[in-house]
C-alpha cells in the first residue's frame, strides 16, 4: 500500500492576511503578515507541519511602538518582515502615513508619500517586542537580510516622486549596524526590475555561492507575479531567472487563486523549499474579492541549474499542494461565541488605529460584556469605537445583541460588515423625535453615484437588549432582528456584500485590506453615550440558497 501523502489546502491563512513573511525556528514555522489601519499590529500565525496554523500574537501593542492616529485607510502598517538570527526575532515594517490619491489609474498618478520604517526585536516571538529603531522613509516593503559573515543588510523598494520618473524605482540595499543602531554606509540600488513594473516586497536569500532576490512585480491585483533574480556578489548585477516570473495567475483567470505574488522562501527540517504568498479569491457572480488578499504555500525545488521553480515547473498556485513529511500538528478549534468573560479582548477581534483602548471599549466597566463608547463617526480616522473580527470564508453567519439606550440621533450603536470608512453595511439603533428608538441599515457605497444609502427606519422598544444578525452568502448578505423570546424579523432589502472588497472604489484610493464583521458605538454629540454587547458570534458554514433557514 503507498504512503498517503499530507495535504495543504489553501489559502493556509483565509481572510485578509496579505504580504507574507516566514521564518523556521527549529521546529517551528512562524508567518507574518500586514494589517494596515487595524490594531494591534501585524499577525503572527504560528504551525509546525504547514498544513495546520493558529493565530498566535499581535506584536505592535504600545504607543512608543505604533501610532496610527490619522493614517488613511489601507495605510499603516504594510509587509512585515519576520526573521530570527543569534536568538533573537527581528520584525521590520512600514508605517504608511500618507498614500495620496492617485489622479489617474495606477501609481504613475500618485506623487508624494510618506513610508516609515522601523524595527522591533524580542527573544520569544509570543514575548514583548522592543521600542522600534527608526530606520528610514525611502520605500516600502522592508526586509532584513541576514548574511553569513554576521553583517545585516536592509532592502526595501525605492519610491521616487519625479515627474517622468518611474514611482517603483526597483530595489535598495544599505546595512544596517546592531551596535548603532541604525543604516550605514551608502544606499545602493541593486535591482531596477522588469518590464512588469511596480517592483516591490525584496527578499535576499543566500545559497550555494549565489544571493538570490525575490521581489513581487505587476502591482497586487490581477496582474500580480513573483519574480526571481541572482548574483555572485552581494551588490549585483542580477540576472534574471529563464521564466523570469516564476509564479504569477496573470494568464489564467480561470483558477481560483488569483493575484499570486508577494512572496517568501523557507526551508524545512529536512531540506525541502516551500513558498508562501499572497493571493485572493474572487467572488464567482461578480469578481470582487471580499476576502481581500490571503496567503496560500507553494511546495518548491532547486533544479540542476541553480534556479528555483515550482514543483511541476508550471509556475501556478495551486489549492491542493503536497505537505511536507513532519509530524501532523493541530490545533483546537475556534470557538464561534465569544461572551466577553475575560478582561482582554479576544484574539480574533481588532479595533482601528488608536494605541488607546481604554478611550474606545471596556471589558470590565460591565463584566460579562464589550462595552463601547460612543466616539467619531463611522468614517473617522481617528478615535472610532469599532471592534471587529476578519470574515474569512465567503458563507458565514454573525449575531450579538446590544444593549443601549439612544437619546438622539447622533447616538447610534449596532452590528456592522465593515472593510473601510467609506464601504460598509450597518445595521445600528438609534432615536429621533418623531420616532423614538428605532432600527435602520445605514451602506457606505464608494461605486455609487450617492456615497451612503439609508433603508426605512424601524420603530423598536425601548429598555430591552436587541438581538441583531447577519448572513452573508458570497455576494448577498441579509440583516434580521429579534428581542428575547421572539422570532427572528428579517429586513426585506438584500444588500450587496461584493461592496465589502478591493475591488469597488472610487478611483485611485488604496484598497488593501478585507471585509471584517464586529460591533460598533457612535456618539457624535460628545457625550460618550455606552453600549453594552453580551456576546459576538461568527460561524463559517456551507452556502444556503434561502439564509433565513
Amino acid at each position: 500500500m503507498s504512503e498517503v501523502v499530507p495535504i495543504i489546502r489553501n489559502p493556509i491563512l483565509p481572510g485578509f492576511n496579505p504580504d507574507p513573511s516566514i521564518v523556521r525556528v527549529g521546529d517551528d514555522y512562524y508567518v507574518a503578515t500586514s494589517t494596515f489601519e487595524w490594531f494591534p499590529g501585524v499577525q503572527i500565525h504560528h504551525s509546525r507541519d504547514l498544513i495546520h496554523w493558529r493565530l498566535l500574537t499581535r506584536p505592535l501593542t504600545r504607543p512608543s511602538q505604533l501610532n496610527m492616529l490619522g493614517d488613511p485607510d489601507s495605510c499603516g502598517v504594510w509587509a512585515p518582515c519576520l526573521s530570527y538570527d543569534d536568538a533573537l526575532f527581528y520584525l521590520i515594517y512600514t508605517d504608511v502615513k500618507r498614500y495620496g490619491r492617485t489622479t489617474v489609474a495606477g501609481a504613475t498618478g500618485a506623487s508624494l508619500r510618506d513610508f516609515h520604517n522601523y524595527v522591533v526585536t524580542s527573544i520569544r516571538i509570543d514575548g514583548e517586542w522592543s521600542d522600534p529603531v527608526y530606520l528610514n522613509s525611502s520605500g516600502f516593503d522592508p526586509s532584513l537580510f541576514h548574511d553569513d559573515d554576521g553583517r545585516k543588510y536592509l532592502l526595501n523598494m525605492l519610491w521616487d516622486h519625479r515627474p517622468g520618473h518611474n514611482r517603483f524605482a526597483g530595489i535598495v540595499l544599505q546595512e544596517y549596524s546592531v551596535g548603532e543602531r541604525k543604516l550605514i554606509g551608502q544606499r545602493r540600488l541593486i535591482f531596477e526590475g522588469t518590464p512588469l513594473g511596480l517592483t516591490e516586497a525584496p527578499h535576499l536569500y543566500k545559497r550555494n555561492g549565489y544571493y538570490f532576490l525575490l521581489t513581487a512585480e505587476g502591482g497586487t491585483g490581477w496582474g500580480h507575479a513573483v519574480t526571481l533574480a541572482r548574483s555572485r556578489e552581494l551588490t549585483g548585477p542580477y540576472e534574471l531567472h529563464p521564466d523570469v516570473y516564476i509564479l504569477s495567475s496573470r494568464n489564467r483567470p480561470d483558477i481560483e487563486q488569483q493575484r499570486a505574488g508577494h512572496a517568501d522562501l523557507v526551508e524545512t527540517q529536512n531540506g525541502e523549499t516551500y513558498m508562501v504568498h499572497l493571493c485572493g479569491r474572487p467572488l464567482r457572480n461578480r469578481g470582487r474579492c471580499t476576502l481581500g488578499r490571503e496567503t496560500a504555500i507553494q511546495k518548491m525545488v532547486w533544479s540542476d541549474d541553480d534556479w528555483l521553480r515550482t514543483a511541476d515547473e508550471q509556475g501556478l498556485p495551486y489549492v491542493e499542494v503536497n505537505a511536507p513529511q513532519l509530524p501532523v500538528h493541530a490545533f483546537p478549534e475556534p470557538v464561534t461565541r465569544e461572551n466577553f468573560d475575560e478582561s482582554q479582548l479576544p484574539l480574533d477581534f481588532q479595533w482601528l488605529r488608536s494605541p488607546w483602548p481604554d478611550e474606545l471599549f471596556s471589558l470590565t466597566a460591565r463584566p460579562g460584556h464589550l462595552r463601547l463608547f460612543g466616539r467619531e463617526s463611522i468614517g473617522s480616522l481617528f478615535r472610532q469605537a469599532l471592534v471587529a473580527r476578519r470574515q474569512q470564508a465567503h458563507c458565514f453567519s454573525a449575531a450579538t445583541v446590544v444593549d443601549f439606550e439612544p437619546e438622539h440621533f447622533q447616538q447610534m450603536a449596532g452590528l456592522v460588515c465593515y472593510y473601510n470608512g467609506a464601504k460598509y453595511h450597518y445595521l445600528y439603533i438609534s432615536h429621533d423625535e418623531i420616532m423614538g428608538k428605532h432600527l435602520r441599515v445605514m451602506s457606505g457605497l464608494p461605486d455609487q453615484a450617492q456615497g451612503d444609502a439609508f433603508t426605512t427606519p424601524i420603530a423598536i422598544p425601548n429598555g430591552v437588549p436587541m438581538h441583531l444578525r447577519v448572513e452573508v452568502d458570497y455576494e448577498r448578505l441579509y440583516f434580521a432582528y429579534r428581542v428575547d423570546g421572539n422570532d427572528w424579523t428579517w429586513l426585506p432589502e438584500q444588500f450587496d456584500a461584493s461592496v465589502l472588497s478591493d475591488e469597488a472604489s472610487s478611483p485611485g484610493l488604496p484598497n488593501f485590506t478585507g471585509a471584517f464583521v464586529g460591533m460598533c458605538c457612535q456618539d457624535l454629540s460628545g457625550t460618550a453615550r455606552s453600549a453594552d454587547f453580551d456576546y459576538f458570534e461568527y460561524r463559517e458554514r456551507a452556502f444556503r440558497a434561502k439564509p433565513f433557514i
